[in-house]
């Protein structure tokens, strides 16, 4: 039995479905012939433009503790600290702080690298080192790591010259959840979000080889991914860049809140997020899957491969005719 209301959108489904739950997988009422394997992944999805009950709501839909008794590193999207969606809202960061500390997280440490500025301005000017003392947790400004604290990761097959280092604190981290904006990037990153998220646990020295790797870029940023595995990701969709970005754009209400643990699920879906509102050239005219970012992750087994395997959960009428629209953006590519 479930403990709220939940609604799935199936594949290729657009009525409201009930759940039964079996031992192989979760057999979707009304399609008895549809089984969602241990392949499908799960992004819950509320509309909503209440940060606080929204980011509450996607984490329980999942009904996973994957913090529970873990030292937690919380890696936010703080390049620059231009207002959002140019970096994580602060209220972000703090609800979704508090939610893990209700989840039972024995502690919270926050890391970052931004760029090109300074990390401890940016830390600074959005006012971080305050918070993490206000709420008692963690800061580890990458930036400021010892060169032991870097490792250097050759990962096979890449299109990295000679790897690319990585802070220490993430390769060492029990548990490490991810909370990221959704936006366009306009200097050859296409869209940033989750995947490309990770691009703040490498070494600034690393910048240089991936913005002058036109070409490569977008596979050089799926590829840093393979170092971690988030236990949980959280996107912010409430306002989007629908072009520009990463820092100013053409700014959209999204009204949105995403959670899951597949960064190409997540990522996958917040383009259809983004095809639903109206967005530039490369995201409009390429299919979801096509994209350099997914393709690599996918080549790459990071996540699910295709869109019929994505399941978003929602657990109101809003939500569920939201993701009916998004389901058929990611089938349609």
């Amino acid at each position: 039995m479930l403990n709220r209301r939940k609604f799935i959108i199936g594949t290729g489904s657009s009525l409201l479905l009930s759940m039964i739950e079996g031992k192989r997988g979760i057999v979707m009422a009304g399609q008895s012939d549809t089984v969602l394997t241990e392949k499908t992944s799960k992004v819950s999805l509320i509309k909503t433009s209440d940060r606080a009950s929204g980011i509450k709501r996607a984490i329980d839909l999942l009904e996973i503790t994957p913090v529970k008794e873990k030292d937690v590193l919380l890696k936010p999207n703080f390049n620059t600290a231009d207002p959002f969606p140019g970096s994580t809202h602060n209220d972000t960061l703090t609800y979704l702080m508090l939610h893990l500390k209700e989840m039972g997280a024995k502690s919270i440490t926050i890391g970052e690298r931004s760029g090109p500025p300074d990390t401890s301005s940016v830390l600074r000017e959005k006012g971080i080192y305050e918070l993490c003392k206000r709420l008692d947790v963690g800061l580890i400004d990458f930036e400021e790591l010892p060169s032991d604290g870097w490792v250097r990761v050759r990962p096979k097959q890449s299109h990295w010259r000679d790897g690319f280092d990585v802070a220490k604190p993430i390769l060492d981290a029990e548990c490490i959840v991810t909370t990221c904006c959704l936006k366009t990037h306009g200097f050859g990153g296409v869209f940033t979000m989750s995947l490309k998220l990770s691009v703040g646990i490498t070494h600034k020295r690393n910048m240089r080889e991936l913005h002058t790797s036109f070409f490569s870029m977008r596979k050089m940023i799926a590829e840093i991914n393979q170092v971690y595995n988030p236990s949980l990701i959280l996107l912010d969709g409430i306002e989007v860049f629908v072009d520009g970005g990463p820092a100013i754009g053409t700014k959209r209400r999204g009204d949105v809140i995403l959670a899951g643990t597949d960064r190409i699920a997540i990522d996958a879906v917040g383009l259809a997020i983004l095809k639903d509102l109206g967005s530039n050239r490369a995201i409009m005219g390429k299919n979801i899957f096509e994209q350099e970012q997914i393709a690599r992750a996918v080549e790459l087994k990071l996540g699910v491969s295709r869109s019929e395997d994505i399941e978003i959960l929602t657990d109101n009428k809003d939500g569920r005719r939201y993701a009916e629209g998004l389901k058929k953006i990611l089938l349609e590519g």
